[in-house]
């Protein structure tokens, strides 16, 4: 981290700022890939949006590189996820603040709709699993763009408008889907503690084998005893995430298999980074739909 602050005295200093886009758009850098799907939506052709962190990263254990640093500093704009997500960036984006003008999407979210867990000294940063509350994001980065280009802040606000009406189906969406899941199978294990908001949103369990954030290890003891619920509960399936190694719940569908039952591994569920560009799941909504869609077809064993 002191080499990464360094290369931001560095930059600030030194670098040649970078010419204007030629098409004279804001330059919007992101963290997640949820955030900068968003930007995306709310700017339209009037934002060139640089996500920094692309399909399978792990925000919890990303670290800024020079280059990272660079693009944030050349930024009209900087949109981050807040509450602890982008934990060893954190440094970096306040230094950015006081040069830059960084925004952390979640603080347009009332504190008393957010999730703390036990052992934390921070909230649940993954509130884009309830889509409800992800749809508050929209307005802070619609009021944010135009407040850097004012000119256009009809637009933004019109973008804003048809974005969250998508995301107001994509709600009903979800919901309608999980319903055809029996109350008593809808459990959803995973890796991370990832889906809590999620589980509170449209009515599943969750469990995960470690905490909310990647960089807390998991023990032998852990696997052994979410494998004695798995078994107890005669769950049908668990499921990978596409952001971490499958290895830890390899271990937990090992160690349910020597207690006598066979839970299969129901599909991969995209939880703190979007799909490659292009494909249905590399958009929020899509990421969204892929995971409740994959969701159902394993819990009610639907080829």
């Amino acid at each position: 981290m002191a080499a990464v602050l360094l290369a931001v005295g560095v930059v600030a200093g030194c670098a040649p700022p970078e010419p204007p886009d030629t098409e004279g758009r804001l330059t919007v850098v992101t963290t997640v890939g949820m955030i900068a799907d968003v930007a995306k939506n709310v700017g339209g052709d009037r934002v060139r949006v640089v996500g920094l962190m692309g399909p399978g990263v792990d925000p919890h254990l990303y670290k800024a590189s020079e280059g990272d640093v660079r693009r944030l500093y050349r930024a009209d704009v900087v949109f981050y996820g807040g509450l602890h997500l982008e934990a060893r960036m954190a440094e970096v984006l306040e230094e950015m603040g006081e040069r830059t003008r960084v925004v952390a999407v979640t603080d347009s979210i009332p504190r008393d709709s957010l999730l703390r867990t036990p052992g934390y000294a921070t909230y649940d940063p993954h509130v884009w699993f309830d889509v409800r509350l992800w749809a508050m994001t929209v307005g802070l980065i619609a009021r944010t763009l135009g407040e850097a280009d004012p000119a256009h802040a009809a637009e933004y606000r019109a973008n804003a408008e048809r974005y969250r009406r998508e995301l107001e189906q994509l709600d009903a969406y979800v919901r309608e889907q999980a319903q055809r899941v029996p109350a008593e199978r809808r459990v959803l294990i995973t890796a991370h503690d990832a889906f809590s908001y999620f589980g509170r949103r449209y009515g599943f369990e969750v469990r995960g084998l470690q905490g909310i954030s990647t960089a807390a290890e998991a023990g032998t003891a852990d696997v052994h005893a979410l494998a004695g619920f798995i078994a107890e509960r005669r769950i049908p399936a668990v499921f990978v995430e596409t952001s971490i190694a499958p290895r830890t719940i390899e271990a937990v569908r090992e160690a349910v298999r020597a207690q006598g039952f066979d839970v299969q591994i129901g599909g991969s569920l995209y939880s703190d980074a979007l799909g490659n560009e292009g494909t249905p799941a590399g958009t929020y909504a899509g990421m969204v739909r892929n995971n409740i869609d994959t969701l159902v077809r394993a819990l009610l064993r639907e080829p």
